[in-house]
Parts: C-alpha cells; structure tokens; sequence
C-alpha cells in the first residue's frame, strides 16, 4: 500500500506495475512509468499520473500497441527515424535518442523523425535527455484538432506542443515545453475534474462562443496563445511535425481516434545542435556566452522557464513526491482493477 511522501523510484515502480497488469510489455511500461513520473516529480501534474487512466482507456480502445517493440531505421547522414510500431512515443525516443546524439555531435546537427507513435507525455524530459549530453534540442509534435485557428470557429490544431533546451554545464538546462494553445488540455480536464472556471481567453464552445465552463471548452475548441502568432507556430508544427515526417496531422489524427478521449497518435520530430560544432573556428564559447545572457534576464528580476519544476525536482528527490489520498485511492484502484478501471 503506497502512502505519501512516496520516493521517485517507489512511485516509479508502482506506475510500472500498473501498466504490466494492464498488458504493457516492459519495454513499453518502463518508459511510460519514468516519464509520468518526472512530470509528478517535478509538480507538473497535468502531465503526471493523473495521465495513466487515459493510457489504459487508449489501450482498452484498442488504439495502442502495447507489446510494440520500436524500430530504428537508420541511414547515414542527418535523419534518424524510427518506427514505433503503434506503441507509445516513449520507448520509441529512448531507442533512438543516443543515435540522434552521436550523429549530431558528428555532424553538427541531426535530426530524429518518430512514426506512427501514441502521445500522451510531456516534451521536456525528451530534450533534457539531450542538453546532458551537451547538445541543445527541440522537440515538436501534433496531437488531434481541439484548438480553432485565430478567427476561427471550429477545431483545426493540436495543441501541438514545442519544447526547447540548452545545456548549462553544471546545473539545470535552460528549458521550455509549451502547448500552442493558451494551455494544455490536460489543464482543462484538471478544471474540470475539480469543478473550477476556465480563465477568459482560453477557449471557445460548440458554437463559437468564448466560455470559461470547462465542459462547454472539451466540447468546443481550445485557443492558440497570442492571437495569430500562436496560430502560425502551431500551423508549423501541423507541418514540420506531421507533413514533412509523412505523419499524421492533426485532423487525420482525430479521425483515426474518433473521439477526443483517447491519446492521439501520429509522430514526433526532435532535433538536436552541437553548440560546440556550430560555434567552431569562432573563438568563443558558446556556453560561455549563453550564462552572461540568462545572467542578464535573471538580474532584471526576471525568471527563467523551469525555474519552478526545477524546484519542485529538488523537493521531491530529497523528500519523496506529495500525493494527496485521493491520488493514492487512484493508483489502489488501478493497481487492482487494471483495464477494468477505465470505461
């Protein structure tokens, strides 16, 4: 029986056990449970374990591949691609995540395109993999239509998130994961299960009217952030992340679902820079450079991305993650009733 404070690795642990009794191979649970996990760890609970049961509802519906076994399909040159086979993004990015890396320490640059993946997980634990190993990384994906273009009416978008990363040799990365949309919709599924309002500007309902009632947005559509400028970054997101990699975009992703309730599926780009290999010949350091930068931004009073999660890590690495008993109770009762649990 789990209580709380619970340590990474117990709850690490537990999530996997969960996902193994709901017929997940290892191969697909341990990633999954690792990087549900670090969102929880790191207070980013829109992207933690409350995300379980809609795994296990994906994979009731029959629109994961649970036992997948990933597949790299390399080639020389920039583009390491890799099929995920119908399985989770997860296992597919740690199989081709440490070829990414050597090929772009390499060549200066690389590129990763993941096919034909189930997305469920935040984007930043993907490009820290990458700034500790000293490149800096981008990662980009659709999901399926629940966000109106600016001025529209109707779902078009994902909420297509983009995260960013910098390596800081000795600390933390300078990092940012954001949805294109005003926020996720896990945000939005969180108001709703506690019954609060929507702040103004997030999101519209089935008629095209603003709404702040949770329900009335899940039915309706989410909004990018800022206006047309949101728009245009999540159109190139729709196109980079899903035309260029020969992917699902996100209106074929939500037809292929059939219903907002399930993970999306479709594929994911990640790519990666050797900031030492860009910089060469220049007689600079480029990390160097970048610290008088944040330096900077933080002696103006400001504060970077993360500077909160990276808090929160500390917290829950030195004195275990916080569930409340309500959390507990959920993971009890999808421990003991795997699939069974989710409708």
């Amino acid at each position: 029986m789990l209580s709380s404070p619970i340590s990474v690795d117990a709850l690490t642990d537990a999530v996997e056990e969960i996902f193994v009794a709901g017929g997940f191979s290892t191969g697909q649970a341990g990633p999954m449970a690792r990087v549900l996990v670090a969102g929880e760890r790191d207070g980013c609970k829109s992207h933690g374990i409350y995300r379980i049961a809609g795994c296990l509802r994906t994979v009731k519906a029959g629109k994961a591949n649970v036992t997948a076994v990933p597949e790299l399909q390399d080639a020389d040159g920039a583009i390491v691609r890799v099929d995920a086979k119908g399985g989770f993004a997860n296992p597919a990015f740690e199989l081709g995540v440490p070829v990414l890396a050597e090929r772009a320490k390499a060549l200066g640059f690389a590129a990763m395109a993941i096919n034909d993946c189930v997305h469920v997980a935040a984007l930043w634990p993907e490009v820290e993999a990458l700034t500790d190993l000293g490149l800096a990384a981008i990662s980009m994906c659709p999901s399926y239509s629940t966000v109106a273009p600016t001025g529209g009416r109707e779902p078009l978008f994902g909420t297509n998130p983009f995260a960013f990363g910098w390596p800081r040799p000795g600390g933390n990365p300078y990092a940012f994961d954001f949805a294109t949309s005003v926020a996720a919709r896990g945000e939005v599924e969180l108001h709703h299960r506690a019954g609060t309002s929507l702040p103004e500007g997030w999101a519209i309902d089935a008629d095209g009217n603003p709404t702040t009632t949770p329900a009335e947005a899940l039915e309706g559509a989410l909004l990018p952030f800022g206006g047309h400028k949101g728009s245009a970054i999540s159109t190139m997101i729709e196109l980079l992340g899903g035309a260029m990699i020969g992917d699902l975009m996100s209106t074929e992703a939500a037809e292929v679902l059939g219903s907002n309730r399930l993970l999306p599926r479709h594929g994911e780009l990640v790519l990666a820079f050797d900031p030492v290999r860009f910089s060469a010949g220049r007689g600079t350091d480029p990390f160097a450079k970048a610290e008088i930068l944040f330096d900077a931004i933080v002696g103006q009073g400001a504060r970077l991305p993360s500077q909160r999660r990276y808090a929160a890590r500390a917290e829950s690495l030195k004195n275990g993650i916080v569930l409340d008993a309500d959390e507990l109770a959920e993971l009890a009762r999808l421990a003991a009733e795997g699939l069974g649990a989710v409708d």
